[in-house]
């Protein structure tokens, strides 16, 4: 799905907090596979600043940039 390095735009967070909007852009950190704490996890490092993790499985998305 995405590696390390890959450039990635922000679809949608439901993430109620964040200063993200659609259209951020970031580089992929790492996939972490669904497991027992929960869903697949996407870390990103937001060109913003912003290290938030997306959760993929929770209604997260984004797309290659």
């Amino acid at each position: 799905m995405y590696n390390p390095g890959d450039r990635v735009e922000l679809v949608v967070t439901t993430d109620p907090h964040t200063a993200l909007t659609p259209g951020d852009q970031g580089a992929v950190r790492a996939l972490h596979p669904a497991d027992r704490l929960g869903g697949r996890r996407l870390d990103v490092n937001w060109d913003s600043g912003s290290r938030l993790t997306l959760l993929i499985d929770e209604g997260d998305q984004v797309r290659p940039a």
